[in-house]
């Protein structure tokens, strides 16, 4: 049977329709991304990418003064909110495009591996991604402070008349004593609480996974004189143990950062020492042995990628625990030292005056408590997406 002429030039538009309609949503998506995605029929996905856009735009505006700054003298704060700036604005314009490109793409009929599958399920968790998305967040805000925070963290006003003011029009947040600005220094104090979080853990789970997977490998002596020592270390009350170490030094972002994350090791190992136990008999690694490969090659190229999952979690997991730690530090007075803001010192500095300006202490409280319900809300998702348990 032949086709009719009708039919083959109803098709024929029908395509040459589809072609302009994708040729306007990529012209589109070049001048203002997600405008395209609108177009093209994904609403949401182009009205995300178009806020995330325009943010970025209008930071960009408002912040322009300091931007021209930053050229004549700035320092390495003020380059690096610039560069994460630029660099923002470039990945949502390459996102959008690909993304767009993508969608016209027949879809990949190859299997799915183990990451792809993760991602995916955690695609589908509606509050992990929550989670993902206020961490983020929170890490741009810290990487772009200079840029957002309206006043000098650390510069101190009149006192007699910016002292203990309420949030309002001026300071939305209010002032603390010395009449700084709490908005400005809990943006400013992000950058030492995530970066210390993010540091120190990175520090602990790399050290935990290395002992356990030692441990784990070689057994005998060597998984005895490993995990008796994390025991010990386990028997020390970590609060107690973090106090005596840094008194005995002084106090710093160092210091906090080398003592948080060699403190918080133990709970690695023991997690990576049991997963490598049932990996080193597996017959992928009696095949590495049998090639001859080095033990060092099996247990860097074949044993630790296959244990990410749980350590990812560990990791995601820790860095709020490790925020809350700093916190608690400095909330006692051996960990940021002012006027240097960190979320822990800010909760300390009021609580001297909880009913008379309770803003000065509330507001950083909330931050923490945010920050480490995000991170706990991302681990539980990974958790549940990298466990194939619970795959259906």
């Amino acid at each position: 049977m032949t086709e009719r002429p009708e039919a083959s030039g109803l098709a024929r538009a029908r395509g040459g329709r589809r072609e302009e309609a994708s040729g306007l949503a990529r012209a589109l998506t070049l001048v203002l991304p997600g405008a395209g995605h609108m177009a093209a029929g994904a609403a949401v996905r182009g009205g995300w990418l178009l806020f995330g856009w325009l943010t970025l735009v209008a930071l960009a505006v408002v912040a322009r003064g300091r931007i021209a700054a930053t050229f004549s003298g700035g320092t390495m704060e003020d380059w690096v909110a610039l560069a994460t700036l630029v660099a923002m604005l470039v990945l949502v314009w390459v996102w959008a495009l690909r993304d767009l490109l993508a969608m016209g793409r027949p879809a990949d009929d190859r299997g799915d591996s183990q990451w792809s599958i993760a991602s995916r399920r955690l695609r589908g968790n509606g509050l992990a991604m929550t989670g993902l998305g206020l961490v983020v967040v929170f890490y741009l805000i810290a990487l772009l402070a200079p840029f957002l925070a309206p006043y000098d963290p650390i510069a101190q006003q009149d006192i007699a008349t910016t002292g203990y003011l309420p949030p309002g029009a001026d300071y939305w947040l209010g002032t603390d004593q010395f009449g700084r600005d709490v908005l400005s220094r809990i943006l400013y104090g992000a950058r030492i609480s995530l970066a210390i979080g993010f540091v120190a853990t990175a520090i602990s789970v790399t050290l935990g996974t290395l002992l356990g997977a030692l441990a784990g490998y070689f057994g005998g002596k060597v998984d005895t004189a490993v995990m008796r020592f994390t025991d010990m270390v386990l028997a020390f009350p970590r609060l107690v143990l973090l106090i005596l170490i840094v008194a005995l030094f002084s106090p710093g972002i160092a210091v906090i950062i080398l003592v948080l994350g060699l403190t918080q090791w133990p709970g690695t190992t023991r997690i990576v020492r049991g997963d490598v136990l049932s990996l080193r008999e597996r017959e992928f690694v009696q095949a590495a042995r049998a090639l001859g490969l080095g033990r060092a090659r099996i247990i860097l190229r074949h044993i630790v990628p296959n244990v990410l999952a749980p350590v990812i979690v560990t990791a995601t997991l820790g860095i709020g625990n490790t925020i809350v730690l700093e916190a608690g530090l400095s909330f006692l007075g051996l960990g940021i030292q002012a006027p240097t803001p960190s979320w822990g010192n800010m909760v300390a500095a009021g609580r001297d005056n909880l009913l008379g300006a309770w803003w000065v202490t509330t507001f950083p409280g909330l931050v923490i408590v945010l920050v480490v319900l995000a991170f706990n809300l991302v681990g539980d998702g990974l958790r549940d997406a990298l466990d194939p348990r619970l795959r259906s």
